[in-house]
């Protein structure tokens, strides 16, 4: 074709170069990450009252959910074993199964943070002593500080309140409690070894989900306080028959403290019937503990709920164990 014929209409003699990108552009954004699982959380203690309570505050958090909780050490056991939590919080005076006894066994399983009334000196080194990642004593952490001991337990962060920061400084100074093997008080981790207390031996019994030994006999299955359902398997048989060895164990039982009754401005009578509600007791076994009516009892809850914000006795526990701040209803 000469060069002066002009292409015919819709055709060129070359292709147009693509448009280059502009040199300072920025890259595409990136897709948002995804949202990180919430920490699943097994809690033990054997006063419902506290259970729910605790409850109430962790299941307000986005990020940790309560998928199960129970009664003794040895619910304890079945729930950790059944729903693999990422942390146990753990009592330490149960009836059956005390949480010392049941320690050696769950810290194969799960980081474990004690969370108690229990404040003796011997019992912190004690549980220390046999994996627990943290030790927390009711009524010196907030809900804030819960959540994140929470948090920092399953990364491997230690975190304690002040009676078990002051019992690890006086074993760290020489204290008595520093020695190997300081009994405990009577009841506690006896669940195994009949009366005396001895020292569970590390590696004695074990429990993965992939190693069951012939130790470790599957009982029949057993119905879990869970919010996931299910039953769990392979108990150790020492865990299973403990409840019959250790009946008398003591339960939880509040430490009453009148710092809690002058933070909130409760009166005398009513730092007296809020311990009682805390440790589980309903409207007629107060009035009998107290000597009053019933009625009187119920005026008394009612000034101490309008005193510590609280809605219900769920709420007012948490509260008063120190773990919901003042004036935020006991959700943290």
């Amino acid at each position: 074709m000469p060069d002066d014929v002009p292409p015919a209409p819709g055709r060129h003699r070359h292709a147009s170069p693509p448009a280059a990108a502009p040199e300072n552009c920025p890259p595409p954004p990136l897709p948002p990450a995804p949202a990180a699982a919430p920490l699943r959380i097994v809690v033990a203690d054997d006063n419902p009252v506290v259970r729910a309570g605790l409850t109430v505050l962790l299941q307000g958090r986005d990020d940790i959910r309560v998928v199960a909780e129970a009664a003794d050490g040895r619910e304890a056991y079945e729930a950790t074993r059944l729903h693999r939590p990422d942390v146990v919080l753990l009592d330490v005076r149960m009836p059956g199964v005390d949480g010392i006894s049941a320690l050696p066994h769950l810290v194969r399983l799960a980081p474990v943070l004690m969370l108690t009334y229990s404040r003796e000196s011997e019992v912190v080194h004690e549980a220390l002593r046999l994996g627990a990642g943290g030790y927390l004593v009711h009524g010196e952490f907030t809900a804030d500080q819960l959540a994140a001991a929470v948090r920092d337990t399953r990364e491997g962060r230690a975190h304690f309140t002040s009676t078990a920061s002051n019992a690890l400084l006086a074993g760290l100074r020489g204290g008595a409690a520093a020695a190997p093997g300081q009994p405990l008080p009577e009841g506690l981790g006896t669940a195994f070894t009949g009366s005396g207390y001895q020292p569970a031996a590390p590696g004695r019994i074990r429990a993965t989900a992939h190693d069951d030994t012939e130790q470790i006999p599957r009982p029949a299955p057993n119905q879990l306080r869970s919010s996931e359902g299910g039953s769990a398997s392979d108990v150790p048989h020492s865990l299973r028959t403990a409840s019959h060895k250790q009946s008398h164990v003591a339960q939880s039982v509040p430490v009453p403290g009148a710092s809690g009754a002058e933070r909130f401005g409760l009166s005398g009578r009513e730092a007296e019937v809020m311990e009682l509600i805390a440790s589980g007791m309903a409207n007629p076994q107060i009035a009998a503990a107290c000597f009053i009516s019933e009625k009187t009892v119920k005026n008394h809850i009612n000034r101490i709920f309008a005193k510590l914000h609280a809605g219900s006795r769920s709420e007012a526990i948490a509260v008063w164990l120190g773990t919901a701040r003042r004036g935020s209803g006991g959700r943290g």
